[in-house]
């Protein structure tokens, strides 16, 4: 049964997005740009995880936006390597944590009765705060041992491995991971014809 954030977005989908918001060729051919930077594209993105149309963040919003982003990053490297999260770092995310403020309410009707969570405020702390819940939600619930960073290095995509093997290397087999595949290949092709 999947559960909902306090604004009805799917656990395991929200916190992913978003530090996937740093868009990176997988090629390799066309760098990188940060989709936080694209008015058109947040607020796409907004609708898309059923958050209300907020105005485009002014310079210090956008620098809390990136600042969080670059957090939650450096605690989902942690994880991955095995290590423990930095107190430093723990205190920052239940500080983002605490700026969500929400009240809980009983919805639904005499078929189905739920518990919902009504966010009492409508910015940008909210949404951090949305995003930091759905991915200590994730951690508390899932195993954090399944975090993945797609092993293409043009690409870095941030996802929960899935797989009942653990085993997954790429974020996309199809894409990143036949791409690597090719260039391996190639790469063995150049390394004989030097010898």
């Amino acid at each position: 049964m999947e559960r909902q954030t306090v604004t009805g977005k799917w656990l395991g989908m929200l916190w992913d997005d978003y530090l996937n918001t740093i868009w990176r060729d997988w090629k390799g051919k066309l760098g990188e740009k940060d989709r936080l930077d694209e008015p058109q594209w947040l607020k796409q993105w907004l609708a898309e995880h059923r958050f209300p149309d907020l105005p485009y963040p002014d310079a210090r919003e956008l620098a809390e936006l990136k600042q969080f982003r670059s957090l939650l990053l450096r605690i989902v490297r942690t994880l991955i390597n095995g290590e423990k999260i930095g107190s430093e770092d723990l205190i920052a995310f239940n500080a983002v944590l605490a700026e969500g403020l929400i009240t809980r309410q009983l919805g639904g009707d005499a078929e189905e009765w739920k518990l919902e969570y009504v966010p009492l405020q409508s910015n940008w702390k909210q949404v951090m705060a949305d995003i930091a819940a759905d991915f200590a939600a994730k951690m508390a619930d899932g195993e954090p041992g399944r975090l993945r960073i797609c092993d293409n290095p043009d690409c870095l995509w941030v996802y929960y491995d899935e797989t009942r093997n653990r085993s997954k290397r790429y974020c996309d087999d199809k894409l990143c991971g036949n791409l690597m595949k090719v260039r391996r290949h190639r790469a063995r092709k150049k390394a004989e014809e030097q010898r």
